[in-house]
Formats: C-alpha cells, sequence, structure tokens
C-alpha cells in the first residue's frame, strides 16, 4: 500500500493506521473484506468506479461479492476514509487519497486527475453551515478540457 507523507486534517502517513482507528471510533469490526477494499482503493492510482475496486479485491478474494464491495466503499466514505469524487454523475468514482488534494475532471473524456493547490486547502465552511452539519470532507472539483483533449480541440478547430 502507498504511503502518504501528510494527511488533512491531522491524518498520520499510514493510511492502514487511520482506517484502523476510523473502524474502532465508528464502532465497526476490521474485517479481511474491509481492509482489501480500503488497499485497493488507496493502492488505486486513479478514482476507480466499484466495479474497479470489485475486480481488484475479487482477484485475492474470489468469493466476495460486488455487493460487499460496493456497500464496503459505502461504509469507507461515510467513517472519512475515504470519498465519492463530486460531479462524477451515475457511476461514481471513488478516492481513498485522504492528503489535501483537489481534482480536475476533464468534460470530454472525463479522466480525473489529481493535483494540489495550497489556498483551496483552507475554504471556508460558510457561517450558515456551522454548527448545524458536521463536515466531514471539503473538496474543489475543477472541470474543463485535459491536455490531452485540449490539444485534440485545438487540432480539430484548426482544421
Amino acid at each position: 500500500m502507498q504511503n502518504q507523507d501528510k494527511h488533512e486534517h491531522g491524518h498520520e502517513s499510514d493510511p492502514m493506521e487511520y482506517f484502523r482507528r476510523q473502524c474502532q471510533k465508528s464502532g465497526l469490526r476490521i474485517t479481511p473484506q474491509r481492509e482489501a477494499v480500503f488497499c485497493a482503493l488507496v493502492d488505486s492510482t486513479d478514482h476507480p468506479t466499484a466495479e474497479s475496486v470489485y475486480q481488484q479485491v475479487r482477484s485475492q478474494m474470489p468469493h466476495i461479492s460486488f455487493d460487499t464491495v460496493n456497500r464496503t466503499l459505502n461504509t469507507l466514505c461515510e467513517i472519512g476514509a475515504a470519498f465519492v469524487v463530486p460531479g462524477t454523475g451515475n457511476v461514481r468514482h471513488f478516492d481513498g487519497n485522504l492528503s489535501d488534494h483537489q481534482h480536475f475532471r476533464c468534460i470530454k473524456c472525463k479522466r480525473i486527475v489529481d493535483f494540489h493547490h495550497d489556498p483551496f486547502d483552507n475554504v471556508a465552511v460558510p457561517d450558515t453551515l456551522v454548527g448545524r452539519f458536521i463536515v466531514m470532507h471539503k473538496t474543489v472539483c475543477l472541470e474543463g478540457y485535459c491536455d490531452q483533449c485540449s490539444a485534440d480541440q485545438i487540432g480539430n478547430v484548426s482544421q
């Protein structure tokens, strides 16, 4: 599993330790299935769908069901050990990278790219929400054409 040096809100550099603590805080048992789903998500180099996490976990646990993987991903999001990348439509993409980062989503090819811009780390919670809601995650997602699709776009315009 990849180690990440800095996690938002003081999460330590060991994602597995953070996962275990979040499970314990939420009263969840740490099962081999939950660990496998979490590891597959954290080890992913992209922002996988439930189906791709399922395929990854199934290679190690052939008898695991898609429903178990999907429910586990939802549970990980509920306890703050993962989140759904916003704006990805009907097919949700999950992110196990809990370090401070933002996303760029290409509106043409749907690729999602992580980036980090320090000022976005400090997006303030509006006063109208403070005290009324528990904010578990703040995110910034920029949308447009990625480097590959913008090159295609420029090529099409000049023809």
